[in-house]
């Protein structure tokens, strides 16, 4: 079983560089999508309706900004667009999938570079986000994490972590909730199978990093440590174009 996640930075810019076809070529069993700057009424319908997918949207209240969606062979058997709490769930960030081995989070954290406000959102959401968590995997429910965590973990995961130390997205409070987070019986898949550097999934478009490498790993898939045995695989497709993200991936047997 392959689940693939892409922070698309717009799902109708990312159809014209030919993302539908790259999605039937690679066919995935779920696709994870982040900052897809649409709603469903936007869309056309042989995207809204996915031929051989059950496709879920949350587009959050704000027009053009943020939104997930989840695309999926087999159909959950429950879909929530949020943890419950408003000021979380409004900006289209958030879509959980029941399945009958795994509980899916289809996440797009918070940026926190735009001022120390926005910052303090991203941490009270990443808080947010572990207590749902937690929750769950207290009821023994097994737990696959994917998304556009805004954060690098560690110096392997950007190509100039000194000069980024004082930037929200190496920051030691962002780095060190996901220190916190492993901590609570998580793992990084991509990590846990690979320990090469140079391997990102974001670059910044408007320097042409990405020719050069000169990126970061912000994207993740997450397990909790007892699902890991079912993980075959992790992988970043970093050959892939038509983001300034590349889409992430793991194999399963569920």
């Amino acid at each position: 079983m392959k689940l693939l996640c892409w922070n698309v930075n717009g799902i109708r810019a990312a159809e014209k560089k030919g993302f539908f076809t790259w999605l039937s070529n690679e066919s995935p069993d779920i696709m994870c999508l982040q900052e897809i700057k649409a709603t469903p009424d936007q869309l056309p319908p042989h995207i809204r309706n996915l031929p051989g997918y059950y496709t879920f949207w949350n587009p959050g209240e704000r027009k053009g900004y943020s939104g997930v969606a989840t695309f999926s062979k087999t159909k959950p058997l429950e879909v929530k667009s949020g943890f419950g709490r408003e000021e979380f769930d409004s900006e289209g960030r958030i879509l959980i999938t029941t399945f009958p081995s795994f509980t899916l989070f289809n996440i797009y954290f918070p940026n926190g570079k735009k001022n120390q406000d926005r910052l303090q959102y991203k941490l009270d959401f990443y808080d947010e986000f572990l207590s749902y968590a937690d929750n769950l995997k207290a009821k023994n429910k097994n737990i696959i994490v994917c998304g556009d965590v805004n954060t690098a973990h560690k110096e392997i995961d950007l190509t100039r972590p000194k000069e980024n130390e004082h930037i929200s997205g190496f920051l030691p409070v962002e780095r060190a909730w996901i220190d916190t987070f492993l901590d609570h019986g998580y793992v990084d898949t991509f990590r846990h199978f690979n320990k090469e550097p140079n391997q990102y999934s974001w670059w910044d478009l408007k320097t042409g990093a990405r020719a050069r490498n000169v990126g970061w790993r912000i994207d993740y898939f997450f397990v909790n440590k007892e699902f890991l045995p079912h993980v075959k695989n992790a992988f970043i497709l970093q050959q892939v174009q038509g983001s300034d993200h590349c889409p992430v991936g793991i194999e399963i047997k569920p």
